[in-house]
């Protein structure tokens, strides 16, 4: 019998919640699984349970909710054999995207029952896990001031950008990307492991969480109305092809600037314990994921 832990974020709510668990006890039936539900109380819950199920020998976690739930999760999965899987509840979505888990309720639960493993490759920024992307640059800043806001979603991101782009001139970087030397100025300066970050917004549109890389995207300083083509771009998946992005692969990616004050992964902020300085780095095949077979 397989034993799954469903690991919910609370902010899904109550009512969600109660609706969610009845989904889950009809798709996933006693008779082939063995399933608990239990819920985010603490930022870092989601790691200690992760942690506590591979003790338990869990086959399956399932992250319920978004990208810093299931962020979270992982931390304590990576290295393991337990697997992650998703219920994708966010706002962006970029991990489920990129693995192309349906983000209807009841089609993740099929391929959850399914149960088709593959390991992934992870990326750290420092110490900092990061599965789809991490970046340094004008993102890094406005989910800084993201995690402030109380509302969430695509158009308060969206204002957030407005407000504060006249503000960002955009640092020089040095860069070492595996030994070779770069200098950049930079608006945004983002490290890829998955192409998706979320919303269907490609910046690293070539960007395979299976393929042992990182990848590199430098988006030179713009005008506002430059923001426009960039949208686009990133939403026909082909912005790579274009002047308003440069783009490399790594493995070992060193990003340094005197200005560099902000770092996000997988959309969050998170504090720098050293300034001026972020090393990314991939360990591929880190962490068991259950994907979809289509």
């Amino acid at each position: 019998m397989r034993k799954i832990l469903f690991i919910i974020n609370r902010k899904a709510g109550t009512d969600r919640e109660k609706r969610l668990e009845g989904i889950i006890r009809r798709y996933l039936t006693p008779k082939a699984f063995s399933v608990e539900i239990t819920h985010l109380e603490y930022l870092g819950h989601g790691t200690d349970l992760a942690k506590a199920a591979v003790a338990n020998g869990t086959d399956t976690v399932v992250a319920v909710g978004g990208d810093g739930s299931i962020n979270e999760i992982a931390q304590g999965l990576v290295g393991s054999d337990t697997a992650l899987a998703i219920i994708p509840l966010g706002s962006g979505n970029g991990l489920a995207r990129a693995l192309k888990i349906p983000l209807k309720v009841s089609r993740a639960l099929e391929v959850i029952a399914d149960g088709r493993r593959q390991a992934i490759d992870v990326g750290y920024a420092n110490e900092y896990l990061f599965l789809s992307n991490a970046g340094v640059g004008f993102d890094a800043l406005v989910a800084d001031q993201f995690r402030h806001k109380t509302k969430r979603g695509l158009w308060g991101y969206a204002k957030l950008v407005i407000k504060s782009f006249n503000s960002y001139k955009g640092p020089s970087y040095e860069i070492d990307v595996d030994g070779k030397s770069l200098q950049e100025r930079a608006f945004l300066l983002t490290v890829a492991n998955g192409n998706q970050f979320g919303y269907e917004f490609k910046l690293a549109p070539t960007a395979n969480v299976f393929d042992g890389k990182l990848d590199l995207c430098v988006v030179p300083p713009i005008k506002f109305l430059g923001l426009i083509p960039i949208g686009l771009y990133s939403l026909l998946g082909n912005i790579d092809k274009t002047r308003y992005m440069q783009h490399y692969t790594g493995e070992t990616i060193v990003v340094k600037s005197k200005e560099l004050q902000h770092l996000q992964v997988d959309g969050d902020a998170v504090p720098l314990k050293e300034d001026g300085k972020v090393a990314f780095r991939i360990h591929p095949a880190a962490l068991q994921v259950i994907v979809n077979r289509t």
